[in-house]
């Protein structure tokens, strides 16, 4: 048996013509979910990137116990157990977060990888020299990473030299190279189409516009204060970036048809979350609550040995279960620490495997839905505290943890899932500029929502039963993945009665 997933970076759900966009071109995404089982209620778990790659390595939610953060010594990690199962595990990425400190622990967990360079601000052409954006000087000072992007892009002028073009034809390369063998998990993963929002000009000539505003294709992690044009114009640049994600997944399945993949192996083709492009105010994600643009998620799967295709599964599934899923799939245990539970069943029958799913990030709105109403719960107070990491690999995003933080952590006995490792206990910096967002929106407040009769959002739920049944959905799954008993206090709920 083989398996192939391949994974794409804030792929919005509502900007797919299978979810029911009717203006982005791509027809590939039409042409998979033919050819497989469509998810309708799939959502995040652990946000954004990092944490929720994690997820997929663990099966197990993160955030109630750390921010952004590498795996941990303690992990279980699926590429790793499927390795030392003698099955061969590749990843072929242009994703250059796993290649910093806060995500670096990843890789080496699968047999072989290979690495594309370029997405975004990776640390990648050196130029010592001034660099002009649309003709203005940025000083190295100020915003390191859109020098660094715009630096790269001289080398990026061409459709094959884009990092997610290379990123598709390694992995089909793997694939050619490997189509006569057996027991190999492949995983494609392209950064795109994450901000910034760049393509060459054909792609971008697909979505005419007019707009007359200064350049603009990376938006603020903020409220919105452009005008509609800028907007829209962000919409448009989101949608030709789409479509150059539909073309390199259409290498895909063409490789699956030439080859007759179909008859043995999996193939997933998922995200990791989504994306705000004005939608309630807001650009992007993290700093405020997560809205269904962001939550909720597109997740395609094909299983061989079922061979359902072009049908609709209503079941809720999370991130978390890709893991189980895999194991599964290649006949492996799945182990205690994972929570998730593995799709197959559901692809065949849409057989249902939770009546709830949690989803948030370290320190913001603890969420929870059914599948038909979302309830966002805040910290009680305004300094949302208490709250702390737990870790045994301090790192941040990009750097590691200060002199200023590892001065004051205690030891902590640690979790089931840390399998007898006692942890460090660190005051979180959530409120810094370096980890999180100043901006209490980011997690004050209590919402719900009926996801079914208001999809949109746009109105607030003021229903006492519906909520009381949310937050016992919400308690009762902090209970079941251990969450620290200093969130219970942060977010103003009771604490389970553990016996």
């Amino acid at each position: 048996m083989k398996a192939i997933m391949v994974m794409f970076d804030t792929l919005c759900r509502h900007f797919l013509p299978p979810y029911g966009n009717n203006w982005v071109h791509a027809p590939n995404f039409q042409r998979l979910a033919k050819r497989t089982a469509q998810f309708q209620n799939c959502y995040v778990g652990s946000m954004p990137c990092m944490p929720a790659r994690r997820e997929i390595h663990t099966g197990r939610y993160n955030f109630l116990h750390r921010s952004w953060g590498p795996l941990e010594p303690f992990d279980r990690s699926m590429p790793q157990i499927l390795k030392e199962a003698g099955i061969h595990t590749h990843k072929v990425t242009d994703h250059y977060h796993y290649w910093e400190d806060g995500g670096a622990t990843h890789h080496n967990r699968y047999s072989t990888y290979e690495f594309i360079r370029g997405q975004e601000g990776d640390a990648w052409k050196g130029w010592a020299g001034p660099v002009a954006e649309n003709n203005q000087l940025i000083p190295f000072h100020n915003h390191p990473q859109r020098r660094q992007d715009w630096i790269n892009r001289q080398w990026i002028n061409h459709d094959q030299k884009m990092p997610q073009y290379i990123t598709f034809s390694q992995g089909i390369e793997y694939i050619q190279r490997n189509k006569s063998f057996d027991n190999w998990f492949l995983q494609i993963e392209t950064f795109d189409p994450h901000e910034p929002f760049f393509t060459q000009k054909y792609w971008q000539d697909l979505y005419p516009h007019d707009y007359n505003g200064p350049f603009f294709d990376w938006p603020p992690y903020a409220r919105v204060t452009q005008d509609p044009s800028a907007v829209k114009h962000i919409n448009h640049l989101f949608a030709s970036l789409v479509s150059f994600c539909d073309y390199n997944l259409g290498r895909i399945l063409d490789v699956m048809d030439e080859l007759d993949l179909w008859k043995d192996t999996l193939l997933i083709v998922n995200t990791d979350h989504g994306f705000l492009m004005g939608e309630h105010d807001w650009w992007a994600k993290c700093i405020q609550p997560f809205y269904q643009e962001i939550a909720h998620l597109p997740l395609w799967i094909w299983d061989p040995r079922s061979r359902v295709s072009n049908v609709k599964r209503n079941s809720l599934v999370q991130t978390i279960d890709l893991a189980p899923t895999l194991l599964d799939f290649f006949g492996q245990p799945i182990p205690l620490e994972m929570s998730g539970r593995s799709l197959l069943t559901t692809v065949e029958n849409d057989s249902r495997i939770r009546e709830a799913a949690l989803f948030g990030i370290h320190g913001g709105h603890v969420n929870v839905t059914d599948g038909n109403h979302v309830y966002m719960r805040g910290a009680a107070t305004t300094a949302n505290l208490p709250l702390y990491e737990y870790t045994v690999m301090p790192m941040h995003m990009r750097h590691m943890f200060s002199v200023e933080e590892m001065q004051n952590w205690e030891k902590h006995a640690g979790f089931s899932f840390s399998r007898g490792v006692p942890l460090m206990r660190i005051p979180s910096r959530i409120l810094s500029k370096t980890t999180g967002s100043t901006n209490s929106e980011s997690w004050s407040g209590n919402y719900l929502y009926d996801i079914v009769a208001d999809p949109e959002q746009k109105s607030p739920l003021k229903n006492a039963g519906v909520e009381q049944k949310m937050i016992n959905f919400l308690i009762q799954l902090m209970s079941e993945n251990e969450a620290p008993l200093e969130q219970y206090t942060r977010l103003g709920l009771p604490a389970p009665h553990i016996n």
